[in-house]
This record gives C-alpha cells, structure tokens and sequence, in this order.
C-alpha cells in the first residue's frame, strides 16, 4: 500500500518535522531548478518554487498527494539563498549578526482535485557574533546546504537569540498551518507525536530518498 502522500524533498529538517508529527510518507526529490527572480518578493519567489517542486512530482504521481516546500531569508527585502561557499556563508552570518531578518517557507500541496499554495513568515533575531563564535558555528554546523547559511536546530541557539512566529518554520516547515491543510486533504498523522523542537543533538539527520538529486535547502 502507497504511503499517504509524497514529499517532494530530500530535506533532511523536513523529513524529521513530519516524521515526529506522527506522518507517514514517502520521499520523491523533484528534479527542477530553483528560481532566482529580482521582481518576485520573498513570499512569492518561495511560492513559486515549493510549486514548481511539488508539480513536478504530481505529473509523475497524478493519483497522489504531494507536499514542496521551499525556504529563503531576507532584510531589507534583500532575499538570501545558500551560501556558495564558506566565505559566503561567513559573510552573510557578519550581515545577519544583531539584526533581525525574516524567514519564510512556502508549502504547496498537490492532489488529484487541485493545490494549495500558503506561506509563512517568522522573524529572527541573531545574537552579535564574533568571528571566533562563527568559526566554532562552522565546526559543528554546515552551512552550504542552507539558506541563510545557519540552521535554527542544535547549535542554532548560540547565534540566535529570538524568534518570533513559528519555530519550525524557521527550520525549514510551519508545522502549524501544514497539519491544517493536510487534513484539509484528508491526510492526518498516524500517530499523536509532536515535532520536537530544536535540541542540542538535532542537526544529526538522515533520509533516504528514491531519486537522486541535489534539493538540499532547508
């Protein structure tokens, strides 16, 4: 028997949020590229994209139901994406040290009778970072596979010092609104676990997926 629906992610962040909600699911990785568009704002420009996964996967499973999703940040309506590299990613940790930036993940949901596009938006305010505080980040936390480079879960709470709005949509789906329209769907967890929230040990994550690709963002 199929799983109830299909993640179109190889996430490994999003893959434990539903994993501990109780879901039961399938992983799919949507073979697309992610847009990059000046004139999209940052609700848009992750719409467009969790969108784009999640159709991608549904012309292959039309008889199934498929959740995307896709994360970016942005201050001063600059959107920011993974770093390229690991200079990058120290230069974007100097911008975001002391400031509060906006995270925002859009889900899109896919079945047979059509699709549901929301998405979220929470803020996030870093603690002032030393170079020596992002170097010790940098060793217990890779973050090229992430957009904004850094990771809300395990070691997040050295850099960050609030968050306001959803915490799980900061780490890469706002569990909240996606319970409500999965069941919208007539999909609800087998079980009555809730996600975890971030702890010291959580960055550690596997996930098998049934289709190669490179999907890694948050």
């Amino acid at each position: 028997m199929a799983a109830p629906f299909i993640l179109a992610s190889n996430s490994p962040r999003r893959h434990a949020l539903l994993t501990e909600a109780g879901y039961e699911f399938e992983v799919v990785v949507p073979a697309v590229s992610e847009l990059a568009v000046a004139q999209l704002s940052l609700r848009e420009l992750t719409i467009a994209n969790a969108t784009r996964k999640a159709i991608a996967v549904a012309r292959i499973y039309r008889d199934r139901v498929v959740l995307a999703a896709d994360t970016l940040i942005a201050m001063e309506a600059q959107i920011m994406g993974k770093p390229r590299d690991l200079n990058h990613a120290r230069m974007i940790l100097r911008r975001l040290s002391g400031r509060t930036h906006d995270v925002c993940t859009a889900v899109c949901i896919v079945d047979p009778r059509g699709r549901i596009s929301f998405a979220e938006i929470s803020q996030v305010r870093f603690r002032k970072l030393t170079e020596s505080a992002i170097t010790k980040y940098f060793k217990v936390v890779n973050p090229v596979d992430k957009a904004g480079a850094y990771a809300a879960q395990g070691a997040g709470g050295n850099i960050i010092s609030a968050i306001a709005g959803s915490v799980t949509n900061v780490i890469g789906l706002p569990m909240e609104r996606t319970t409500e329209v999965l069941a919208q769907v007539g999909i609800r967890p087998l079980s009555e676990s809730r996600p975890q929230l971030p702890e010291a040990e959580s960055e550690r994550l596997s996930v098998h997926v049934s289709a190669p690709d490179k999907e890694t963002r948050r």
